[in-house]
């Protein structure tokens, strides 16, 4: 446990989150490992969604992450079947996060990752919010890196693989720094 301004905060899944009584939020952050292809065998962070979806209920040692077809899932999806169960990885632009998010949820997604469309961004969390439809989506949704995203994808397509196999959320509090293998194109 952590001290937080208005009493204790739990360290499980997120880090750090801590919600003050007045509503005051600190970053939050969730964790994914990607196990499979071996080149990408990385943790990566990812940021939830600031005012819709939902949370992660369950840890999910091994559940596919399947690149969305089209990329920004803005409408119907080809490979939809292969979301179904699944977590979708999406790319931003085209539409907005929660119209993206709708999507893959009407497909079966259990969650979205969606990635920025900067393939260099390697520094930059987008916060993703509601647009002002008045919508809602009950999966969680996550905003990644560009440099991350793009980097999965490559690996995926250079191993022509439809999708990667990944653990999440990854609890890093219980991994020594030294055994935390993060991406090597992302600077702390």
């Amino acid at each position: 446990m952590v001290p937080g301004a208005a009493g204790w905060c739990f360290l499980v899944f997120w880090l750090p989150v801590c919600v003050a009584a007045h509503g005051f939020r600190i970053h939050d952050y969730l964790y994914f490992q990607v196990l499979s292809p071996g080149d990408i065998r990385y943790i990566f962070t990812a940021t939830p969604a600031k005012d819709f979806g939902g949370i992660f209920h369950t840890r999910y040692e091994q559940i596919h992450l399947v690149p969305a077809e089209p990329p920004e899932a803005c409408g119907e999806l080809s490979n939809g079947f292969f979301i179904q169960d699944q977590i979708a990885l999406v790319e931003r632009g085209g539409c907005s996060f929660l119209s993206k998010t709708r999507v893959v949820q009407e497909h079966g997604a259990r969650a979205v990752i969606i990635s920025d469309n900067a393939v260099d961004n390697d520094s930059f969390y987008v916060e993703m919010i509601q647009d002002s439809t008045q919508r809602t989506a009950d999966i969680p949704a996550l905003f990644l890196l560009g440099r991350d995203g793009y980097m999965i994808r490559r690996s995926l397509e250079q191993h022509g693989l439809p999708w990667a196999i990944i653990s999440i959320p990854v609890n890093v509090t219980s991994i020594p720094t030294f055994e935390l293998l993060q991406p090597p194109w992302t600077f702390w």
